[in-house]
């Protein structure tokens, strides 16, 4: 298939290969090689005055799994990485031992699915610890304070694994308990992507109680004993289901009342419909149902939680930053190219400014093909083939562009003739029936057809950036434009 197509092979390869990879990754503490993890350092209180710019009001992070009346801020160390100070009230840790104590063993773990702890600060009365700063807000903002879109289907099913797999990863290190587990504990990193923050898995502190003083949505057993169990901190993860159905913070009371009723339809946020199954919704009701059992011994374990989220796994290629309409921004992107209309109209995904070019150049990149199409004319099965050819040009002229998919596949599936142009023409069919992956494929085939086509690049590259390959979409961009500048000087 040549070198191009050999590299988009083993990209789908290696992103399919992903998902299987994780779960041993997570099982070594997150990424395979664990020095990408800042080690656990005890700051001076200079230090992280000094990160802070003075503990400023500016670097007040407002939403960062925390609320009154400990503050978090936003701060940045000399070696420039970006972190979040957490300051506790002063009589949160009386116990300076028991402080450092609990700081050390909870920043021993590290993951890739949780805001890891790497510091803290233990000075006179001050007590302060130093995590990984993460971005791109809370899943509380995401959910239920979203301005430009609402949180995607596939993007809540996998804020839904990324949340078991790090319970089950601190559970798999003895910190299974997690207090007060909400939609501010959830955060997103650079890429997008969930994690949980490091902060809940201190305990015994003073700074407050484990749950909210929200009854309606604290696990029964809690409120007979006080105490925080692993089942309690599934309730939780019950209750943050429902936030990912609904868009909304449902008293669990209330949506169970829904569930027995079989309303469940109720219950899911009027932004998803028609962007879900009928049998994934009902699955991740059951399971919300089963979290959030009176009996904590009748609740699932965090074990089973990842094994029943990762079969539900939707567009698991697609980058957390597209799903979640975050701007990647890539080296490439910074060095922006020399772009023809073409590649212009292909990086910015106009879908319409494609179509003109491709109805504008026509069939005239086909060589050879004409020749061959005027000798066979006389077979009942090329007229047939030819048709359907010509009803596919007419509807793609049309912009009836599920009709030139049927009849551009009846051309290609004859088997008689091969035209590159018929693939680039499907291909950006599929594009605007947002078919994306549909789309790739046609444009690869265009190009094993003619390997120095620079239109089958180009829609390539366009295919790509539709599902949020923007580092390959910017290499196979670069390719098309070479290839149109190696054509124009011949």
């Amino acid at each position: 298939m040549g070198a191009r197509c050999s590299r988009f092979s083993l990209c789908w390869f290696q992103s399919h290969l992903k998902a299987s990879v994780l779960e041993s990754d997570l099982e070594n503490g997150g990424k395979g090689d664990r020095n990408a993890f800042p080690s656990f350092t005890e700051f001076s209180f200079e230090q992280l005055k000094a990160a802070t710019s003075g503990f400023s009001s500016d670097n007040i992070v407002s939403e960062h799994g925390e609320k009154a009346p400990n503050v978090v801020y936003e701060g940045k160390l000399d070696n420039d990485r970006w972190i979040a100070v957490k300051r506790f009230n002063r009589l949160a840790w009386p116990d300076s031992r028991q402080f450092l104590e609990e700081a050390r063993t909870v920043g021993s773990l590290r993951s890739e699915r949780l805001a890891n702890l790497i510091g803290c600060c233990c000075e006179g009365e001050e007590r302060l610890l130093v995590a990984e700063f993460m971005p791109h807000e809370t899943l509380a903002k995401h959910l239920f304070h979203w301005e430009s879109q609402p949180m995607k289907w596939a993007m809540r099913l996998r804020v839904a694994l990324y949340l078991a797999q790090a319970l089950e990863y601190c559970g798999s290190k003895g910190r299974a308990l997690y207090h007060d587990l909400n939609a501010y504990r959830i955060l997103f990193d650079m890429e997008g992507n969930p994690r949980l923050s490091c902060f809940g898995l201190m305990k015994n502190s003073r700074d407050g109680k484990s749950y909210s003083t929200n009854l309606a949505f604290t696990p029964p057993e809690y409120l007979r004993t006080g105490r925080v169990t692993a089942e309690s901190v599934v309730y939780g993860f019950g209750t943050l289901l429902l936030d990912l159905l609904s868009g909304k913070h449902i008293p669990p009371s209330h949506a169970l009342d829904l569930i027995r009723g079989k309303n469940f339809l109720m219950l899911m946020d009027s932004a998803l419909e028609g962007h879900f199954s009928k049998d994934d919704g009902t699955e991740l009701v059951r399971l919300a149902s089963r979290c959030l059992h009176y009996e904590a011994r009748e609740r699932p374990n965090a074990k089973s939680l990842v094994t029943a989220l990762t079969s539900l796994q939707k567009e698991t290629e697609v980058p957390s930053y597209f799903l979640m309409g975050i701007r990647q921004e890539t080296a490439s992107t910074t060095q922006p190219l020399s772009l023809t209309p073409f590649g212009e109209a292909c990086l910015r995904t106009d879908l319409t400014a494609i179509h003109e070019i491709l109805e504008k150049i026509g069939y005239k990149d086909d060589e050879g093909i004409a020749n061959e199409l005027s000798f066979q004319m006389w077979t009942n099965q090329m007229r047939e083939t030819l048709n359907s050819k010509k009803h596919g040009d007419t509807a793609f002229r049309a912009k009836d562009f599920a009709t030139a998919i049927d009849c551009y596949t009846q051309f290609i599936d004859g088997g008689t003739m091969v035209s590159p142009t018929v693939y680039a023409r499907r291909c950006l069919s599929y594009l605007m029936s947002d078919m994306p992956q549909e789309a790739l494929g046609d444009a690869m085939q265009a190009q094993v057809v003619s390997p120095e086509w620079s239109t089958a690049s180009y829609l390539q590259a366009a295919c790509l950036f539709s599902l949020g390959m923007e580092t390959d979409a910017q290499e196979t961009l670069k390719d098309g434009t070479n290839l149109e500048a190696k054509r124009n000087k011949n």
